[in-house]
């Protein structure tokens, strides 16, 4: 995982907690050295449970009843696949809060194999009523967006990705729920999620070489979906082309479907670059992945050319 996104983590509990004493942290044997500040200023609220992670869940509901805002902190599949009926029933069904912060989102641990993946938290956890999905793809979107819903009383998903996307944002464009045009454009709406606004934005000058002038959107938050926002931009360009870190099913992309397809009249022309209805069996790095699965700009300005 990218040290910027695990020190933005490990700055950000440290911050809050020492203001807010409600916070509490809950770890799976994961970031603990660099959780240590965290443990020393906020004693008696830092727990390593170990890889019990149904166990983590149900310690952070208990805490969640009595009042605690807590942070469950572990890798992507071990606490949302591993521990998904946990997290339904005692923070879903009961209506309690609780900030589930992952890291090794998608196939970010890529060299560590399959069993270190996770492309479909999006789709499960969507279907929890209440819950709320943020991928900020840069520190200072975990930072802020953190802070806005930490102790909101609803479950809340942080994604946090190894690879930042680079773009500098303004601390006003950071909105919960609110997603940021990084560039207007005329004939192409490219909606890009995390790290892959990297990969949207170096597809900008080539795509202008072929005659699209694209317009890319940026969505740190994925539930609620900034409809407006979408739909204002296909309105325009009449051509969509999603690229986010997530399987086939359940993600952004079926969201923006389904948004349009309540809007009468909407002609729009849909592709998305996504890791598909497979799992990846080999092993490599991130960027392996990335170019495995064409998270790349030569193959946005491939769709674009087969005919989005």
């Amino acid at each position: 995982m990218s040290n910027l996104m695990r020190q933005a983590f490990a700055d950000t509990m440290l911050e809050i907690g020492q203001k807010d004493d409600n916070l509490a942290v809950l770890i799976g044997d994961i970031s603990h050295f660099i959780l240590q500040p965290f443990a020393e200023k906020c004693p008696g609220r830092f727990y390593n449970i170990g890889i019990c992670e149904q166990t983590i869940v149900n310690m952070a509901a208990g805490l969640s009843k009595v009042g605690f805002h807590p942070v469950v902190h572990t890798i992507s599949p071990f606490i949302i696949e591993r521990a998904f009926e946990q997290i339904k029933i005692d923070f879903g069904y009961q209506k309690l809060g609780v900030n589930l912060i992952t890291v090794g989102s998608a196939f970010d641990y890529g060299t560590l194999g399959c069993t270190h993946h996770c492309y479909d938290d999006f789709a499960l956890l969507k279907n929890i009523p209440g819950m709320e999905i943020i991928f900020p793809g840069s520190p200072i979107e975990f930072n802020l967006l953190f802070k806005q819903r930490y102790d909101n009383g609803l479950p809340t998903y942080f994604r946090l990705p190894a690879a930042t996307h680079d773009v500098n944002l303004k601390k006003e464009q950071i909105i919960f729920g609110k997603g940021i045009t990084i560039k207007t454009g005329e004939n192409l709406t490219i909606i890009a999620i995390g790290s892959q606004l990297k990969t949207a934005m170096l597809s900008v000058a080539p795509l202008k070489d072929i005659g699209v002038d694209a317009e890319v959107i940026y969505l740190p938050t994925i539930k609620p979906l900034d409809g407006k926002l979408i739909l204002k931009s296909l309105a325009k360009t009449k051509r969509c082309l999603v690229i986010e870190e997530h399987g086939k099913y359940g993600g952004v992309y079926d969201d923006v479907l389904r948004l349009v397809s309540d809007v009468p009249g909407m002609n729009v022309r849909y592709s998305s670059i996504n890791v598909g209805d497979k799992f990846i069996h080999e092993y490599g790095s991130y960027e392996d992945h990335c170019d495995k699965l064409g998270f790349t700009p030569e193959n946005i300005v491939r769709k674009v050319k087969s005919g989005l």
